[in-house]
């Protein structure tokens, strides 16, 4: 994590994949649990060479994961989660998102939307708040943003009107969710 504990890229991996496994509450095979990560970073991102080379094996080298080799062939091997894995897994959950732009932002949130339910109440909820206040200060600076340039010709508010209107929805959406929790 970097010092304001924002997720680095690496660690959204690891995010999805404890995520993945706490999930789905069975073991997973090894294959199963690369392609799962890999399709749904690869689809919110896209192809990104800060997504690749981060090793499932390192979560089982650390403690993270249990490998039953079934029959001892390695496409049988099945990962669980451990409780030091599923502590990790509510560490990184809580890490922070410095704001509501760039891939790794939204991979970010998709992962906490994606596994937030699995979280205590009390954290699920701290989650959503905090959420929702990077989305405000996102709002807020697009609205200061678009203050400033209002007589300007061109396209530009045009484009800062979208990003603002989608931010609107998204404060809403997660108002709402908080709303439900």
């Amino acid at each position: 994590m970097y010092t304001d504990r924002t997720l680095l890229p690496k660690e959204c991996l690891r995010l999805c994949a404890l995520g993945t496994l706490a999930l789905s509450k069975k073991p997973v095979s090894y294959a199963d649990l690369a392609n799962s990560v890999r399709h749904f970073t690869a689809h919110l991102m896209g192809p990104s060479l800060d997504m690749m080379g981060s090793s499932l094996q390192l979560l089982k080298l650390e403690g993270l994961v249990h490998e039953d080799n079934g029959n001892g062939v390695l496409p049988d091997s099945r990962l669980t989660l451990t409780d030091a894995g599923y502590t990790k897994f509510i560490d990184l959950m809580q890490g922070n998102l410095r704001d509501m732009s760039g891939e790794l932002s939204r991979l970010v949130m998709a992962l906490k939307m994606r596994f937030v339910h699995l979280l205590a109440d009390d954290i699920r909820r701290e989650q959503i708040e905090i959420l929702q206040d990077v989305c405000e200060v996102e709002l807020d600076r697009l609205l200061t943003l678009r203050e400033e340039h209002a007589d300007e010709p061109g396209a530009f508010l045009g484009w800062l009107d979208v990003e603002i209107n989608s931010l609107e929805r998204k404060h809403a959406w997660l108002v709402s969710l908080l709303a439900q929790d």
